[in-house]
């Protein structure tokens, strides 16, 4: 567990993730903080900690103070995107051992994205319909190859990302996510209850 004055480490960035995901699913993150041994105090220090980073008039780029925080990544890559080239950068994530945190710079540095994605290797879900969409089974990637009829639409924050799905059976969704990482899927066209 976190000391107060600790260096926010690896340990505390995976309470932040957790702490936004608390918003769509509380249950899932209240197991998850359990599984780490961490009170939900500790949890919220390292939010606001994290924010504090983030909002530091002396704070480093975003892409060192992953580097700070998370240290060497596991894994480094040169990716193209359209005709742009970037630089992935990902690191392993405990909670989620399936997955890495990964970072994508711009040249020069900016980071673009930064979000959950399944690590090279490992065998993601497979999603043929939106039963298959359950909450942290999947990633945005993922679920963008899975479905033809997907359309990115904005987030309600700068870690959430939507994707509306038109499914084989027709029924209009949307899959929200944060981090990355699938939250819950709503059907806008069907009455409450």
């Amino acid at each position: 567990m976190p000391h107060p004055g600790a260096p926010f480490g690896p340990l505390d960035f995976q309470l932040v993730l957790l702490r936004r995901m608390a918003d769509q699913q509380p249950g899932l993150v209240e197991d998850a903080r359990h599984e780490l041994g961490v009170p939900l105090a500790v949890m919220r220090e390292a939010n606001r900690r994290w924010q504090a980073m983030v909002r530091s008039p002396r704070s480093r780029g975003a892409a060192q103070r992953y580097r700070s925080v998370l240290g060497e990544p596991t894994a480094t890559t040169r990716r193209k995107i359209g005709d742009l080239e970037c630089d992935a950068f990902q690191w392993q994530v405990p909670l989620w051992p399936d997955l890495r945190f990964e970072v994508l710079t711009a040249p020069g540095g900016p980071v673009w994205n930064e979000w959950l994605v399944r690590a090279p290797g490992a065998a993601g879900p497979v999603l043929s319909s939106v039963e298959d969409l359950r909450p942290w089974s999947c990633t945005v990637d993922e679920v963008a190859r899975a479905f033809a009829a997907v359309r990115p639409m904005e987030g309600s924050a700068p870690t959430r990302w939507q994707l509306a799905i038109t499914p084989p059976d027709g029924r209009r969704c949307v899959a929200d996510f944060t981090w990355g990482l699938l939250q819950e899927v709503r059907f806008p066209d069907e009455p409450p209850g």
